[in-house]
């Protein structure tokens, strides 16, 4: 794996969150995505609440999809990929249980949105991306916005980051068809592992884990569909079950 450092002029990219979408104000529009998307359906953690009111989600979107920043979907990135579905976010987000002082891992940088809400929670987040495209884009994206506390490395996320490992929490934003025993042993004890677990084109099932002393704790939490995990290694891992 290798480190990623910001490639992307950070005016432009500041530039370009500046844009109105539609002469409608950014800022309201995220208000409003958070009242109505994420508060009404049941988010109730206040430390996730207020990182998605803070975050400017149209600075993690292509120029193409931006004026939809706020909408209630997925949308793409370019790659294959997709930037998740503001519910989804925040509802991974509030299965970590964060309290505001954890090291986070989180598996599938894609745009850094998800890295970006983290960084507003935590003091200290790890991302990998296994597209080096993306990993760049991400990274410049949260230089630009000040997420100095947000660590981007280009590499396969089915091994985690075990020289910087335990990590009291980690998220997984890509799903393989089991869960990575590399990432449950990079767990702290009481450490929190949120994953969607299913195959590519099929409802997956997102879970979480949490490390006791007794062993792994699992809990469904209900369906989602995300892409799939990428890389020899869990190609592999899989083939040999």
């Amino acid at each position: 794996m290798k480190s990623v450092r910001a490639i992307i002029p950070l005016l432009v990219l500041l530039a370009s969150c500046r844009q109105p979408a539609k002469k409608e104000d950014w800022t309201y529009l995220r208000k409003q995505m958070v009242a109505a998307q994420i508060r009404a359906r049941g988010i109730t953690d206040s430390l996730v609440l207020r990182a998605m009111e803070k975050v400017p989600r149209h600075c993690f979107v292509p120029d193409g999809v931006r004026d939809r920043s706020y909408q209630d979907g997925a949308l793409p990135i370019g790659f294959g990929q997709t930037i998740s579905q503001p519910y989804v976010v925040a509802l991974m987000t509030q299965a970590l249980s964060l309290t505001g002082k954890e090291r986070v891992l989180e598996i599938g940088t894609g745009s850094g949105y998800q890295a970006a809400v983290l960084a507003e929670i935590v003091p200290e987040v790890y991302t990998i991306e296994i597209l080096p495209e993306l990993a760049q884009r991400a990274d410049s994206t949260l230089r630009a916005l000040g997420y100095e506390n947000v660590h981007v490395r280009v590499g396969d996320g089915f091994w985690g980051w075990p020289e910087v490992a335990p990590f009291q929490a980690i998220i997984v934003t890509c799903a393989p068809e089991e869960t990575p025993k590399p990432l449950l042993e990079q767990l702290a004890d009481g450490g929190r592992l949120v994953i969607p677990i299913g195959e590519q084109e099929k409802a997956q099932s997102l879970r979480r884990y949490i490390r006791t002393e007794k062993g792994f704790f699992s809990k469904d939490l209900g369906e989602v569909y995300f892409v799939p995990m990428l890389g020899d290694s869990a190609a592999g891992y899989m083939k040999k079950r």
